[in-house]
């Protein structure tokens, strides 16, 4: 599934293709992805103006002209393809939705695996969604810090890996990340949550920072079906330092087959047990 740096990177090439035009042409071709989509979806698009974009974990709304947003979920297998139009070649297999802007350029939602979604809301009412209430806050922002971290973990017995992904702790951190970061931060996955002192939630959220910033910087991480939306992989997979190098040695240990994976709550863990404690 694609993760914060994945949606934030298609995003930003929505953003710089799309913002500020106008959308003449949708086609909507099936009713449904993981849910039904809005009815009317297509007569509803036609003729807005998109004002701008905006991420929420891993969520991508597109602002409209009137006060409407698009949400947008990836889901598994979702990309967004934007290509000029008018090019007369076949759409992509499982491209579902598709828009064309007034100066030519042409864009699809690709999902083989229709776990994505797309939703139609008010703008001025965003955070309320009932996909988006109740999320913890944004990794990147200012409003997570090792005060907030450490007090949303107090009390809990849960392992760190599980609580940096539940989305109400914090919105929008994926399995990869998490197993990165706690990698840089020195921390094991298995450490009940409560038991991080204020010191190592500092480091956490110092890492996984740094983590995600430079995840976006090389264009997230492609494994299986994620490109960014003018159809080039991102590299970040290429700087993993634990995630799917079971067996390998770690840039700390140098020597051995130091990194080891388990599995917790369905999720592969990678982690190196000699130098996370």
């Amino acid at each position: 599934m694609p993760e914060l740096p994945e949606v934030e990177t298609v995003m930003r090439g929505l953003q710089a293709r799309l913002e500020g035009r106008r959308i003449v042409r949708v086609e909507v071709r099936r009713p449904d992805l993981r849910w039904p989509l809005p009815p009317g979806l297509a007569r509803r698009l036609t003729g807005a103006k998109i004002l701008g974009f905006r991420r929420r974990a891993k969520y991508i709304l597109m602002r409209l002209g009137g006060g409407d947003s698009v949400l947008l979920h990836l889901g598994m297998s979702g990309r967004v393809l934007i290509e000029p139009a008018g090019s007369n070649q076949p759409h992509p297999a499982h491209e579902h939705i598709m828009l064309e802007t007034h100066d030519g350029w042409r864009v699809g939602f690709v999902d083989p695996r229709r776990f994505g979604s797309v939703d139609l809301l008010r703008t001025d009412a965003e955070d309320a969604h009932r996909l988006l209430a109740g999320l913890g806050p944004e990794p990147l922002g200012p409003e997570f810090s090792a005060a907030t971290l450490a007090a949303a973990l107090a009390g809990k017995r849960t392992p760190i890996k599980a609580a940096l992904l539940d989305q109400r702790i914090v919105a929008g951190l994926g399995n990869i990340y998490v197993c990165e970061a706690l990698f840089r931060a020195r921390v094991s996955p298995l450490r009940p949550a409560a038991t991080i002192t204020r010191a190592e939630a500092g480091r956490l959220v110092r890492e996984i920072k740094a983590t995600l910033t430079e995840a976006i910087a090389a264009g997230g991480s492609s494994l299986r079906d994620y490109v960014q939306t003018d159809g080039e992989l991102g590299y970040f997979q290429h700087a993993f330092k634990v995630y799917g190098r079971e067996g390998e040695a770690c840039e700390r240990c140098k020597t051995g087959a130091c990194i080891k994976r388990i599995v917790q709550s369905g999720r592969s863990t990678f982690y190196c047990p000699r130098t996370q404690l």
